[in-house]
């Protein structure tokens, strides 16, 4: 299906969040028809791309997306619309599988009445693999996700691969590692990268959750922006892990953190969190093998670029509120 030179006409949702509105970005660069489906429940209107479509709308709201499908036809859809929150998904698991399944089962119908032949779906690494027994944990590993988070997110997994072979749609599902960078939202469930920044410039002290060595596979922004776009153009029907295959301690994060902002007070631990997974780090041989994509930017880049980010943020807003228009 794919051809480097050909256009398409894609439809992000989530598209005016954290991570969907820097793919809507990238694909409006390179001269693809983009437009966004988002309820604005987490994003932010400012966000999408001025040359991108909106649609205001729920991904489960079958009337809504079937009025989207009609009016743009997407060849693609890159799906990043979730409920995201992991605490609330094992506080109201029927609402979890609400959106994150039953949500995603709209949009694959409406991808088959109206001959959307690929999907582009953010999947996650850390929340299907569960406590791992290997790291970097392949695609291979055991799938034994411990949150109906975890769980939902495979189910559509799965859903795909049923709606290649009933459907012949093709797919790319993207296992994420703990995605962070400009953007990012520091309030509710927000990635500790997001949390930490704003805190600091704030001059408020973050608590980190017990003693802080606890690992996750952190991956900038731009990096997965990349993944997107192989997917895009990379054919067949996968799962790839999208991350950096090196496990990084929360405190090694504050600590990071605490040097780009250029103020930090004493390391402050509180209780650990019940249940938090201990390590979490992801293989991503496969999409280098597959695709040619490896991630480029360092942590010590990146972190800066968040930071940098969020103090640019506060000074043009009075220190609330995301900007438009920043880059990676």
């Amino acid at each position: 299906m794919k051809n480097a030179d050909r256009r398409y006409r894609i439809l992000v949702t989530g598209g005016a969040g954290f991570i969907g509105s820097h793919v809507v970005d990238a694909f409006v660069e390179r001269g693809h028809e983009v437009a966004v489906l988002d309820d604005l429940s987490t994003g932010d209107e400012q966000l999408v791309h001025p040359e991108a479509e909106f649609f205001e709308g729920d991904i489960r709201d079958v009337e809504r997306v079937e009025e989207v499908f009609a009016s743009f036809r997407p060849d693609v859809l890159d799906h990043h619309a979730a409920q995201m929150d992991i605490r609330r998904s094992v506080a109201d698991p029927r609402f979890d599988a609400d959106v994150n399944i039953l949500g995603s089962l709209t949009l694959l119908d409406a991808c088959a009445r109206h001959q959307t032949r690929r999907v582009i779906f953010a999947s996650t690494g850390g929340a299907v693999y569960g406590e791992q027994v290997r790291f970097p944990a392949d695609e291979e590993h055991p799938e034994d996700p411990l949150s109906p988070y975890g769980a939902a997110k495979l189910a559509v997994e799965k859903y795909l691969g049923v709606y290649r072979a009933v459907h012949d749609i093709s797919y790319a599902a993207l296992r994420y590692g703990n995605v962070y960078g400009p953007r990012q939202n520091p309030f509710g469930e927000a990635g500790v990268v997001a949390i930490f920044a704003h805190m600091l410039l704030d001059e408020e002290e973050p608590v980190i959750n017990g003693d802080g060595l606890q690992t996750r596979d952190y991956v900038y922004v731009g990096d997965v922006v990349a993944a997107n776009l192989a997917a895009l153009e990379g054919s067949g029907s996968l799962v790839v892990n999208i991350g950096t295959g090196r496990e990084t301690t929360v405190v090694d994060i504050y600590r990071a953190i605490v040097d780009a902002a250029g103020w930090g007070g004493e390391e402050r631990h509180g209780p650990p969190k019940p249940g938090e997974q201990r390590r979490s780090v992801i293989d991503p041989v496969r999409a280098w093998e597959t695709w040619g994509w490896r991630p480029q930017v360092p942590m010590e880049e990146g972190l800066r670029k968040t930071v940098d980010y969020f103090r640019r943020a506060r000074e043009r807003t009075g220190g609330e509120g995301r900007v438009r228009g920043e880059g990676f």
